[in-house]
């Protein structure tokens, strides 16, 4: 058999051996639709609240009543002096207008909607008044495409789901060969290790063509999620990812015997990633000081280079540096790999 043949027999292989593990196919293609579904119901955009507005009966607000009720932002009640102390302090109302002479604005600034309440109820008064601003302005309001946060989590889904396969499929499936003997039986042939290994990734890369464009499209079939670059390009990213992340994958379970180690290992590889990358929210709300660190992580470099694409439609110029970090990963932790590998 020469060398071509054995490789495509070993991604075969691995590819049947996937496919009998349903639970394995429900992680790597519902889990992703799932989770984007429940955050783009969680953070979908809500219709514009009211601002809870309270006037005093026989204060000096009720003059203003007109200007307030024009103001379809307002949801306004009329409350009697102690009432009104009670609304405030159960948060029934956001703001309460009082005052005798002087025109006062009660409520309690820790709570925010009071604060964006006054500002409200001050500016239809202000109008009513005729006041005008100090400066002529004009409000900009075009919808920008991919300025929701379901937009900018889509992406970090998929690098997430991404680095989530690669790295378990890779791990276990190896993990349970070597406990089935299936290593130690191959090492008994002529086989090289790099080609067992690159087989493996091979494989990977086989499921990706299934695995990712299903979230795409249900996006935005969903929520309107459009992808605003290149589909080659975001093609390209995706390869290069799934081939980093299956050797990292390779690479942490290279000599592990158990389940229970190589999940300890990848755990510990993992989870820093799932934290510090950006795939919930931005790895920029981290300080200063370890964003070098964070910048340097595969799962960083790859949602920052699919959301360049995906999100913001750039060329490559804009993600090449990420692109680089990742080939850096993929080419050392496939090395790596083939030296420490173990068939027993």
């Amino acid at each position: 058999m020469t060398g071509t043949s054995a490789l495509r027999e070993l991604t075969l292989a691995r590819i049947r051996a996937f496919i009998r593990e349903p639970e394995a196919l429900f992680w790597t293609f519902g889990f992703p639709i799932i989770m984007a579904l429940g955050l783009g119901i969680a953070f979908r955009e809500a219709p514009q609240q009211q601002a809870v507005v309270g006037v005093e009966r026989g204060s000096a607000a009720e003059r203003y009543l007109p200007a307030l009720r024009a103001d379809s932002t307002i949801n306004l009640t009329i409350l009697s002096a102690d009432s009104a102390e009670r609304a405030i302090r159960k948060g029934d109302v956001a703001v309460v207008l009082a005052g005798r002479e002087t025109l006062v604005y009660r409520y309690d600034p820790a709570r925010a909607e009071s604060q964006s309440a006054q500002l409200i109820a001050d500016r239809a008064i202000q109008r009513a008044a005729g006041a005008r601003p100090a400066v002529a302005v004009e409000e900009d309001r075009t919808r920008r495409p991919g300025g929701r946060y379901i937009d900018w989590v889509i992406p970090g889904l998929i690098g997430m789901n991404l680095m989530s396969t690669g790295m378990w499929g890779m791990g276990f499936g190896l993990v349970q060969m070597r406990q089935k003997k299936q290593l130690k039986r191959m090492s008994a042939t002529p086989m090289r290790k790099r080609d067992f290994l690159f087989a493996q990734i091979l494989a990977r890369l086989a499921f990706i063509a299934l695995e990712v464009p299903p979230i795409l499209l249900f996006a935005w079939l969903a929520f309107g999620v459009k992808l605003q670059g290149s589909f080659l390009a975001l093609a390209g990213i995706v390869i290069l990812g799934a081939m980093t992340f299956a050797g990292i994958g390779l690479l942490s379970s290279s000599r592990a015997r158990t389940i229970e180690g190589v999940s300890g290992v990848l755990n510990l590889v993992m989870l820093p990633m799932f934290v510090l990358s950006g795939v919930f929210f931005p790895a920029s709300r981290y300080p200063d000081v370890v964003q070098p660190l964070i910048q340097a992580l595969p799962l960083t470099a790859m949602n920052n280079a699919l959301r360049a694409v995906y999100n913001d439609g750039l060329g490559f110029s804009g993600y090449a540096g990420d692109l680089a970090i990742l080939a850096a990963w993929m080419v050392v932790t496939f090395l790596l790999s083939v030296r420490l590998f173990r068939w027993q």
